[in-house]
């Protein structure tokens, strides 16, 4: 692996030709030229947490771009802000200080009524502690971003028990999260973020409740079904089992980017 220093990652984005990319950089405020190659732009993120003494920074000066075509890994010990990060770039937590581009639109500049549609069109998660409904079953629980994006009910379902298949639960699809086990939950939680066909896919921890070959299927799966030059996919984790499949690693320690090592650009191409 080639390791790159935090100082040369820290010039602008260059532009570049990106197959499929529709948004029109006159089109909303903040918006970058629409042919650029990437597909999140972070610069210089700073969050705090707490107040007075207890004030604590999370994210130092954090910049950094997530390419259209790849798999980004974000690696790190517990509690060097790479989940903070996650939910900073996607629109969940607001930062102190710094810009966030996704798709050539500057979310912080954006509503709240705005980012939250601007997630559901664009963005697809799998969160670490599963966020599954406990009164619907496992094929409406994985449905649920379709049916919010207003597709008919049938292919919702449809659709769902397509991805449950995809991830060996089609046999859970009627039953409730509460009887499935947490590696089994955890699957379910991938189906749902993958069955709307987001242009950006952030995993938070996605192997963390599931076996060896189990976790590795799914992340070869990811990268080889899902992953498209039109797709960029974002992974926080910390199963050195799964780095194979990364095109760049970017480390993280105490809320600071230490620097970029370049992945397997090639596995099973």
């Amino acid at each position: 692996m080639t390791v790159e220093s935090t100082a040369d990652k820290s010039a602008a984005a260059k532009p570049g030709n990106t197959p499929g990319t529709t948004s029109g950089s006159g089109s909303a405020p903040g918006a970058i030229p629409s042919d650029a190659k990437d597909a999140i732009i972070a610069r210089g993120i700073n969050k705090f947490f707490g107040e007075g003494e207890a004030r604590t920074q999370a994210l130092k000066e954090v910049s950094f771009e997530g390419r259209f075509g790849e798999m980004l890994y974000i690696v790190g010990p517990s509690g060097s802000g790479k989940t903070t990060l996650l939910s900073v770039v996607s629109g969940i937590l607001r930062p102190d200080a710094g810009t966030v581009s996704v798709k050539g639109q500057q979310i912080w500049t954006m509503s709240a009524d705005e980012i939250c549609g601007f997630r559901l069109h664009t963005i697809g998660f799998v969160f670490q502690d599963y966020h599954l409904f406990p009164r619907l079953t496992t094929a409406e629980n994985v449905a649920i971003p379709l049916i919010l994006q207003q597709r008919a009910w049938d292919e919702a379902i449809s659709e769902a028990l397509r991805y449950l298949k995809v991830v060996g639960l089609e046999d859970r699809a009627n039953l409730p999260p509460v009887k499935l086990s947490g590696g089994e939950q955890q699957r379910v939680a991938i189906a749902r973020a993958i069955v709307s066909q987001p242009d950006i896919l952030i995993f938070d921890e996605p192997t963390a409740s599931l076996d060896g070959d189990t976790g590795k299927a799914i992340v070869h799966f990811v990268r080889h079904e899902i992953l498209t030059d039109k797709r960029c996919i974002v992974i926080v984790t910390h199963d050195a089992r799964i780095y194979e499949y990364a095109h760049r690693i970017l480390r993280m320690e105490d809320g600071q980017l230490k620097g970029v090592e370049d992945g397997d650009t090639s596995i099973g191409d």
